[in-house]
């Protein structure tokens, strides 16, 4: 920076740290103590039984799910990264079979595919909501296409219908990922639940967590039944349940435990309050930095609502000549310690995708079709997202903290003063 105390001048905006996001509270504490009184902390049983399905507190989350979110099924497991893999497994697919998604979400959505010795294939966002772009996926289909995963990135909608008329015209299943998203809606209703697979992520930071765990949602009983094999050790109950028209059921343990499912009960009851909060502090915060040069608010598209696990800001490059990582530095000094984050995650750059690293020049195994055509995952296949992560993207890890109106009108003027001073950066 050029002149620090130009920008500093005076005592910094925010002198305090922000209270850390908590959801936990007596309701949940009576729930987990009456589990633990009980001493029955789990009741899954890995064969064809009664207690294949869980406890009871397993069953009523799953039961909440279900009448929460409108859906006839829905399966609590021990993670959403267990719930993907159960979701992809679900599908039926086969080694060398494609996944399309987007490159900017969390990685568990790779290796899922990649735990069923699947191929990912990554297609490139919209920059404006930050998710897969409906209009670039049809010139990735090939006759190896099954299926489309759909992630609702930082609590607002993909173009699920857009996605889903894609899916039907081609015979392809779509998995929905609103991990980040729960209780946002569309013209339609609530999201997680237009596609064949849906589900949402119960870990610490998530709008509402049990510490870990997640619940996948279907109306296709069919693709029930599949996930709750996987769950549960698939292997060791199809024979004794009299399946014999199910291919490559291996099974797991990703059974959700007692203590999980009753804090999830209390948690669930919170949920559309806990988003209504959030929307009213974003709403707040884009009120306050919307008229700063250069700096672009998160955009929630027309018939949409936002849940905001993360509130995305952008840099317009023509506007402003300062770097990501300056302006950051400033707003850190300034008193914004944390939860500013430079970009986000691009998938097909990840170390397990370069070949030159991960696998030498032989070459990674699900780099080739049985056609022989190669997938590349250079940089550059994914522009948009690429220079949101390099370049361009500000998140507000906002899901970390409770923030009061004072805390939010702190932010404001921090962003203001450091606008003002950009200058001297």
């Amino acid at each position: 920076m050029k002149n620090n105390l130009a920008l500093y001048g005076g005592e910094r905006i925010i002198n305090h740290s922000f209270k850390r996001f908590n959801t936990i509270g007596k309701e949940e504490i009576r729930a987990a103590t009456k589990v633990l009184k009980s001493g029955i902390l789990s009741s899954f049983l890995g064969s064809w039984s009664a207690e294949f399905y869980g406890g009871k507190y397993v069953k009523a989350l799953e039961k909440d799910f279900q009448k929460k979110y409108n859906v006839k099924y829905a399966v609590g497991v021990n993670s959403w990264t267990s719930g993907l893999i159960c979701a992809v497994g679900s599908l039926d697919i086969e080694p060398g079979d494609e996944i399309i998604l987007t490159p900017f979400t969390m990685s568990a959505c790779a290796a899922s595919i990649l735990h069923w010795n699947a191929i990912p294939v990554f297609v490139d966002i919209e920059e404006n909501n930050f998710n897969l772009n409906p209009e670039l996926i049809e010139k990735h289909i090939t006759p190896k296409t099954k299926a489309i995963m759909a992630v609702d990135i930082f609590g607002h909608s993909c173009d699920i219908s857009a996605i889903m008329k894609i899916a039907k015209n081609h015979n392809l299943k779509v998995i929905s990922d609103s991990a980040q998203s729960p209780w946002s809606k569309d013209k339609k209703g609530v999201i997680g639940t237009k596609a064949d697979i849906g589900g949402f992520s119960l870990n610490y930071h998530k709008h509402i967590h049990t510490g870990e765990g997640g619940v996948i949602v279907t109306n296709d009983k069919n693709l029930y039944n599949r996930m709750t094999l996987i769950r549960n050790h698939a292997e060791a109950v199809v024979g004794d349940m009299g399946r014999n028209d199910l291919n490559n059921m291996i099974g797991y343990n990703f059974r959700l435990g007692e203590i999980e499912a009753a804090i999830g009960i209390e948690q669930l009851k919170k949920l559309e309050s806990i988003v209504k909060r959030r929307q009213e502090i974003c709403e707040n915060l884009t009120k306050g930095l919307s008229k700063l040069n250069g700096l672009i608010t998160p955009e929630i598209k027309k018939d949409n609502t936002h849940s905001f696990y993360i509130y995305p800001l952008k840099l317009d490059n023509l506007k402003i000549k300062v770097s990501r990582e300056r302006i950051i530095q400033a707003l850190v000094a300034e008193g914004i310690n944390d939860g500013l984050a430079n970009g986000y995650a691009n998938l097909h750059l990840l170390p397990i995708f370069q070949e030159k690293i991960a696998y030498g020049k032989k070459g990674y195994p699900w780099s080739l079709t049985e056609n022989g055509r190669k997938i590349s995952y250079n940089k550059g296949i994914c522009p948009v997202a690429e220079k949101l992560h390099d370049i361009t993207l500000i998140n507000f890890e906002i899901c970390l903290f409770d923030l009061s109106d004072s805390d939010v009108s702190l932010i404001i003027q921090t962003f203001k003063k450091v606008w003002e001073n950009l200058k001297n950066l």
